[in-house]
């Protein structure tokens, strides 16, 4: 596992980093010993970046990943953290609270739940649009000369907000979608943040599993994806999944999967993306791991580009409520 830096003088990563938050049941339900042995081997084959959020079935997360840390040097992980959405107790959302006392609050409960005494880098999940974002960032780099912080990041930020973001404290990486069939950052936000030298952690690469090819044509029961998510609608559903049919066929000519072809795409794009799997069970990291080794040249990341054409995907990422909240998309 080679490594990435994140940022033009950021800290050092792996090239793929492990996003933890399907473990916690946001998809349906997760085996929690084999969502525990999915981050312990992904640390044994060379993943040191794990990203949660202290929201993420409401703490769950941060308390399994802590039962994982257990079983492996804390020096070995690199743990990114998003904070600021609120929840329910029938784990509805609320909003975003982006205030200073309440990123320090939600920073003391993350120390506790993961059981460690620095977190590597600390994000808002979302822009608070009732504080500004240069309060919210303040108030982590007090955290980081405090120690409590190593490095700040963003998530799903507008140009402007990002600019702000930068003047205020050095800003690691942006944690935004980033895939074959969400390609919305390269027209404004990628130029930016190369411009500023910030990275980018590329969070649904598989577009929540559609570009996995093993998204049934009907929808799961309690899976967030068929009641918040467009792009698993029936009639979007059908059209996507022929998309990844054209993937499949590339796959069967090069030896790989249709997840490994995309996964493959993204980290591609640039030394400064690092894409983050979503993998909740052992034979899907396995399936990520071989990427590296996949022998592609640029007429098969064409091919593959070409597969998914983003104006042919059906559907937006997220519903009109959620998208509201993306200032990324606003701006």
């Amino acid at each position: 596992m080679h490594s990435k830096t994140l940022g033009r003088d950021g800290p050092a990563v792996s090239e793929l980093g492990l996003g933890c938050m399907a473990m916690s049941g946001i998809y349906g339900p997760a085996d929690e010993a084999e969502s525990i042995a999915t981050i312990c081997q992904a640390i044994d084959a060379g993943i040191t970046l794990l990203d949660t959020g202290d929201f993420y079935g409401m703490g769950q997360n941060e308390l399994l990943i802590a039962k994982a840390l257990k079983q492996v040097p804390r020096s070995k992980a690199f743990i990114s953290v998003k904070f600021g959405a609120l929840r329910d107790p029938a784990g509805g959302w609320s909003g975003y609270d982006g205030r200073p006392a309440a990123v320090k609050n939600f920073l003391a409960y993350t120390l506790t739940r993961l059981g460690v005494d620095y977190i590597d880098l600390y994000r808002p999940a979302r822009v608070d649009p009732l504080v500004p974002i240069e309060e919210t960032i303040g108030a982590i780099a007090d955290l980081v000369r405090a120690g409590y912080v190593r490095h700040i990041g963003l998530s799903e930020t507008g140009v402007a907000t990002i600019r702000r973001a930068q003047a205020i404290h050095p800003i690691a990486d942006l944690q935004i979608e980033y895939s074959l069939m969400s390609r919305g950052i390269e027209a404004a936000i990628l130029p930016t943040v190369r411009q500023l030298g910030i990275a980018v952690t590329a969070y649904g690469v598989l577009s929540r599993g559609l570009l996995s090819g093993r998204v049934a044509a009907a929808g799961t029961p309690g899976d967030i994806r068929t009641t918040r998510m467009p792009r698993f609608a029936k009639d979007n559903l059908e059209r996507n999944l022929g998309l990844v049919e054209a993937l499949r066929a590339i796959g069967g000519e090069k030896g790989a999967t249709p997840a490994q072809l995309a996964i493959a795409w993204v980290r591609s794009r640039g030394a400064d993306i690092v894409p983050l799997i979503g993998a909740r069970r052992r034979d899907q990291l396995a399936e990520a791991l071989d990427v590296p080794q996949l022998s592609l040249d640029a007429k098969d990341l064409a091919r593959i580009e070409a597969a998914v054409p983003p104006d042919q995907v059906a559907g937006t990422r997220y519903d009109g409520a959620m998208m509201a909240h993306l200032d990324s998309e606003r701006h």
